[in-house]
């Protein structure tokens, strides 16, 4: 960990503001360029830790609507995954898959599945008895009625474990630089003590935040749109 930390390039600064730390904007505005690539490896992370997140969680959550007594052992299982502090579970990881990209996803998926799961449960166990009454009097098999009866009126609810998992994964994906997946927070350790570096990196990945959720609000307004009637 210490021969990670001590490969980090920090900056030179010879300006009066940059020497005191302070906020500078003339240096930000000279050096955002330079936070772009580790945006793009943050993106990265997110997105694929959490697409994974959803296929693992959706799945699990389907499966312990169909067999009730799984909810329990699922729920306590990924309850146990998420509360494992990030950085250690980077350095349990760390033996088995090494440093870099996959073991940050591994453990970043792992921090999605209990919320998604949740989500995924309660908007399925939610779905008016009336609405599944009429999918079996249209003669719909099992199958049938959870795609086209319980998931669509499902789907608020998983929009919004979906949205919680993904800004939450922004923050914790900050972290994955300990794992040596660069992203943002390997930006914010090139110089901790320097306000404007704190500000920008900090300041980007609360937009990325930010724009993943209107994305996925984007989405949702598209695919339930009888939600969003009379709004």
């Amino acid at each position: 960990m210490m021969g990670l930390l001590a490969a980090v390039t920090i900056r030179t600064r010879t300006a009066t503001c940059e020497t005191q730390n302070g906020f500078c904007p003339d240096w930000i505005a000279k050096h955002w360029t330079d936070y772009l690539d580790p945006m793009w490896q943050h993106l990265q992370l997110v997105v694929v830790s959490v697409a994974f997140g959803f296929v693992i969680g959706f799945t699990l959550g389907v499966m312990a609507h169909r067999r009730r007594w799984l909810v329990g052992p699922i729920t306590g299982f990924t309850g146990v995954l998420y509360t494992i502090p990030s950085i250690a579970l980077f350095t349990l990881l760390l033996p088995i898959t090494g440093f870099g990209f996959r073991t940050a996803v591994i453990a970043l998926t792992s921090y999605t599945l209990l919320i998604i799961f949740r989500n995924v449960v309660t908007g399925l166990a939610n779905v008016p008895a009336d609405a599944l009454e009429a999918g079996r009097g249209m003669g719909l098999t099992q199958r049938q009625r959870l795609w086209r009866v319980e998931v669509p009126l499902a789907l608020p609810e998983i929009y919004a474990g979906l949205r919680i998992a993904t800004t939450t994964t922004v923050g914790l994906a900050a972290l994955a630089f300990f794992a040596g997946a660069g992203g943002l927070g390997a930006q914010l350790m090139t110089d901790i003590n320097f306000k404007s570096n704190i500000v920008l990196a900090g300041g980007l990945c609360v937009v990325l935040a930010v724009v993943l959720d209107l994305v996925l609000l984007g989405a949702e307004r598209l695919t339930v749109r009888w939600e969003f009637v009379g709004r």
